[in-house]
């Protein structure tokens, strides 16, 4: 029995074959003609928004046949010939719902919305339009997604995500921060500071560090650890070191602002100022008992000094020096 799918050039093609069939074996061709028919009027005849309409994305053009709804085409989420696409299997409905209603409404001076609308009015809950996206959206990357920040905050999937253009901006090295910086403007104020992780120059970007569908570390970060992530791009801090400092292997962030910061080496206070924030400012400075009071030039030297504790502790994220765990060179 011919199975009809109203859409593309599929339907005539079809009716190509009935004529075909007709001038070869009209019996047959009667038949083929009946079960057009039927189907056509099983379509039609269904309640609105009951059914997917089947009339594909052929329908959906006439009306929005512009960028930059069609730049759609132009993408992953566009291709037809793999079923695990939305233009694999119901095209324009896949995303935005069984919509038979709201084609056949403007026909009859009724217009109605889409059964799921992502922005614009009658913008359908959070919940709806989030479900559809993860109803594919499946993977690893994905699967923290619910309890996140994010969504606890009822961000929906298309607060970041651009679908209807050729490329998403958030997807796009160029692009991503400003997306981000939309929410977080205090992380875009310190990425403007004299230290910085190279954004603004298109060499590291949010997600590189952060993950934000959820994580299981903190702030969304992608390593449960602070540390670990760090040592990803910065391994020669890793050690293992001979005589380790305790601040450095707990959390990067004890000293270091990673989004930027108005200090040198986006450190969060300036040295010595940070060092006495563990090791009071007193002739006798750490834990070691080693005295800095015959140094020359006094308390002067370590507070007022070019590099002040660096001048001698120069291995300050830990040393293998036989003198000891002062991080000596």
């Amino acid at each position: 029995m011919l199975k009809i799918v109203r859409g593309s050039g599929f339907f005539v093609l079809l009716l190509l074959g009935v004529l075909c069939l007709g001038a070869a074996n009209p019996a047959m061709a009667a038949d083929a003609a009946s079960t057009v028919a039927k189907s056509t009027a099983a379509a039609d005849a269904a309640p609105p928004g009951a059914m997917y309409s089947q009339r594909g994305s052929a329908t959906c053009l006439q009306c929005h046949g512009q960028a930059p709804v069609t730049d759609i085409l132009q993408t992953p989420h566009g291709t037809k010939g793999d079923a695990r696409t939305p233009f694999g299997q119901h095209e324009c409905e896949s995303c935005h719902g069984p919509s038979d209603a709201h084609a056949s409404g403007f026909a009859a001076g009724k217009p109605a919305s889409p059964s799921i609308v992502f922005k614009g009015p009658n913008t359908s809950p959070v919940a709806v339009r989030n479900q559809v996206c993860l109803s594919c959206h499946q993977d690893s990357d994905h699967a923290s997604w619910v309890g996140s920040k994010h969504q606890i905050n009822d961000l929906a999937c298309v607060s970041c995500h651009t679908i209807h253009v050729t490329k998403d901006p958030v997807l796009v090295k160029a692009t991503q921060p400003q997306v981000c910086f939309t929410c977080h403007a205090e992380q875009r104020a310190l990425t403007l500071q004299n230290s910085h992780h190279p954004i603004r120059e298109g060499k590291v970007v949010c997600s590189d560090c952060h993950n934000p569908h959820g994580s299981a570390g903190p702030n969304m970060l992608r390593n449960v650890r602070v540390t670990d992530l760090c040592y990803g791009c910065h391994a020669d801090k890793r050690g293992p070191n001979l005589w380790e400092h305790q601040p450095v292997r707990e959390d990067c962030t004890n000293c270091h602002n990673p989004h930027g910061s108005a200090n040198p080496r986006l450190l969060k206070e300036k040295v010595p100022f940070l060092c006495f924030d563990c090791h009071a400012a007193t002739n006798d400075m750490g834990g070691e008992g080693v005295s800095h009071a015959g140094l020359a030039g006094g308390a002067q030297f370590y507070t007022m000094g070019d590099r002040s504790c660096l001048n001698c502790h120069s291995q300050i994220h830990g040393s293998n020096s036989p003198r000891g765990s002062t991080f000596f060179r």
